[in-house]
């Protein structure tokens, strides 16, 4: 496993970050690991030097931070976990989603709780919310960091200027700063290089880019995509403009220049991630331990510029995704 600094932060996380969607009830979606399963996976990680952990209080409505909590015990201080909030969490309480004080305050009660954790390393914002202002989400922020209930806050996917904005706020009332950016970035949407990779870029900004492998649809021929669980249940994988401006040409070349190397889509399509200089650690999501394992031995691939050049070249704009 390889190791680097988060951002201008001195936190070290291996250079792939283990999502934790997949892992909780396979009662909220149906590709989703119970919880032996996912202890499976994530116990192997761990073996394969995996020290990034990333979940949220919605995925599988709150079993999955209980589920990685679990897994966790007894070695907590070596991981460094990351969590979410923002979405809603019970239909009932329209306090439990947004981040306002009440909202941020008591998620991260309950995602404590259920990490069986007294602090988490990264505490993130899931999307931005239009209706608390940024100054009340930062100063909720700042008051956990120094209850000493977050070492570090981070952001998810969100317009460059509401970023930027964020970070102007931070340092205009002297409130802790994000050190952090969670987008959605992967060879078929590539639309984060134009403001939002620079911007991280130039403040210092650690990259964790969510969905390295659009979804799958990087990780075998488009064709074949339906034949998956998860490609003929994942509603949010056609949502994506994967299969626009370019997708189903890169897709092709990405099988093309895998099998000349000799190795799977998937590695060949994360290796691209992990070429890029803007980007810390991807967070892989996977069901299964061969798949962690091939993930793991894509940090050993080298592409050359002209193979890079060969998978960027048919990519085309296409419409902003994942804000939502």
């Amino acid at each position: 496993m390889e190791y680097t600094t988060l951002g201008n932060t001195g936190l070290e996380v291996s250079r792939l970050c283990l999502g934790c969607m997949s892992f909780g009830s396979s009662d909220w979606r149906e590709w989703v690991l119970d919880e032996e399963e996912s202890h499976e996976v994530i116990e192997r990680a761990i073996d394969l030097g995996i020290n990034f952990f990333d979940t949220a209080n919605m995925y599988s409505s709150g079993e999955s931070e209980r589920v990685l909590g679990s897994a966790l015990e007894g070695r907590r201080e070596e991981a460094v976990v990351a969590t979410k909030c923002y979405f809603q969490m019970d239909e009932g309480d329209p306090n439990s989603g947004g981040l306002s004080r009440k909202a941020i305050e008591q998620e991260l009660e309950a995602s404590l709780e259920r990490l069986g954790m007294e602090t988490i390393d990264l505490y993130q914002i899931h999307r931005w919310d239009y209706d608390t202002p940024i100054a009340e989400t930062l100063s909720a922020l700042d008051d956990a960091v120094r209850r000493e209930k977050v070492r570090y806050i981070g952001a998810s996917s969100m317009w460059a200027h509401q970023f930027a904005e964020s970070l102007y706020t931070s340092e205009l009332l002297g409130l802790e700063r994000f050190v952090s950016m969670q987008n959605h970035y992967n060879l078929v949407y590539r639309e984060e290089e134009r403001e939002m990779l620079p911007l991280c870029e130039k403040e210092g900004i650690g990259v964790i880019p969510w969905s390295p492998l659009a979804r799958g649809y990087l990780t075998r021929p488009h064709a074949e995509i339906d034949a998956t669980t998860r490609g003929s249940t994942e509603e949010r994988m056609y949502e994506h403009p994967y299969r626009e401006g370019g997708g189903r040409e890169i897709n092709e070349r990405v099988e093309q220049l895998a099998a000349d190397h000799g190795v799977t889509m998937a590695q060949l399509a994360l290796a691209w991630l992990l070429h890029q200089d803007a980007v810390d650690a991807p967070i892989v999501g996977t069901t299964s331990v061969e798949h962690l394992e091939q993930a793991v031995e894509a940090l050993e691939l080298s592409l050359s510029s002209s193979d890079l050049e060969y998978l960027e070249e048919p990519y085309e704009p296409v419409r902003v995704s994942g804000h939502d």
